[in-house]
């Protein structure tokens, strides 16, 4: 079915199909087929609970942020059986993003290119959709992270400001925090992995979260997505400052600026331009950057992203030193039925 639905979408601007495919599955919720048509477009979900910094998370296989950026569908991908769905990135206002078109296909390498640039309709919405969520479906297991940035306006050394107005608002309704300090499509973003900015950062989340633990009495694991693209050096660096302020880890990576060994021809990727590649071109280095910051740290919690197509590839991340995975890539390129898949082989370790 989603062979089918596929080839109408790749005709399509990559980023009207990702409001298509989501406008449907909304819809078939809504009139109550999703749930009907589950065991034909997903099929069986292997649902192996697994435990990663205090949670529980159903399964092993999480969606990554920037399919969902304001908890629009957390009720859809909740039946589709994903075991964790991380929103956003989401940022303390409003903002449009980068200019369209700014999501492109490289189908020869099961490969995205986006620069969408933290469009997104700002927290307060999408603590309200969050809310909502869980008010309507109490006893849902699918576990919420909560993916947060800073407006594109917001000079650097204010930085931690930003991080610290999301972090508040969304505290009562996610379930863990990710600090995106790794995206290359904000401008001078990843300035902020450098080790003076993200101890500001990490210093001011750690400062009000004594009085956020009170309130909810509860406290959120926090951690900090890295980009494939550091040194070795450097992720020794926010490795050191993970321990100093006691993160619970490392979401490990992030879409890479390279464009190294494509199948796609270079005249077509020079004409996409800048932006951060994900899919399979970045399995390679992720899978590195695990294995790096594991042999550094046993006891970290991991959660590892890029170029994951199949069970075999999310295991091999497992196998590398990841606790949890995610998709993203793989979801437009693989359909629902990928979630059967990976969880099956996930389930079978």
């Amino acid at each position: 079915m989603y062979a089918l639905l596929k080839n109408l979408l790749f005709k399509l601007d990559a980023e009207r199909a990702h409001h298509l495919t989501t406008t449907l599955l909304r819809l078939t919720r809504k009139v109550g087929l999703l749930q009907m048509l589950k065991p034909v477009i997903v099929g069986k979900v292997y649902n192996a609970p697994v435990q990663v910094a205090g949670l529980t998370f159903k399964n092993g296989l999480g969606l990554a942020a920037g399919f969902d950026k304001n908890a629009e569908y957390l009720h859809e991908l909740d039946i589709l059986g994903f075991g964790s769905v991380e929103i956003g990135t989401v940022t303390p206002v409003r903002q449009d993003g980068n200019p369209k078109p700014r999501l492109f296909r490289l189908p020869k390498d099961t490969a995205l290119i986006n620069r969408m640039g933290f469009n997104n309709e700002g927290v307060d919405a999408a603590a309200y959709l969050i809310e909502a969520f869980r008010r309507t479906k109490p006893r849902s297991k699918l576990i919420i992270g909560g993916n947060i940035g800073k407006n594109k306006v917001t000079p650097n050394n204010r930085a931690h400001e930003d991080y610290r107005i999301c972090f508040e608002k969304l505290y009562g309704l996610v379930d863990y925090f990710v600090v995106n300090v790794s995206s290359p499509n904000t401008p001078n973003l990843r300035e902020l992995q450098d080790k003076d900015a993200l101890r500001e950062i990490f210093r001011t989340l750690r400062n009000v979260e004594g009085e956020l633990i009170k309130r909810y009495e509860v406290a959120r694991p926090l951690f900090v997505k890295i980009s494939p693209d550091n040194s070795f050096e450097q992720i020794d660096d926010i490795l050191s400052l993970v321990e100093e302020y006691k993160l619970a880890g490392i979401v490990a990576t992030n879409t890479t600026i390279s464009r190294s060994d494509l199948n796609t021809s270079a005249d077509v990727v020079t004409s996409i331009g800048a932006g951060g590649l994900s899919g399979k071109p970045v399995q390679n280095r992720s899978d590195e950057v695990v294995a790096y910051i594991r042999s550094k740290n046993s006891e970290i919690n991991i959660i590892g992203v890029g170029g994951i197509q199949t069970g075999t590839d999310a295991v091999q991340k497992i196998n590398a030193g990841a606790d949890l995975v995610q998709v993203y890539s793989c979801f437009i390129y693989e359909g629902p039925k990928m979630i059967s898949r990976i969880t099956r082989r996930l389930a079978a370790r």
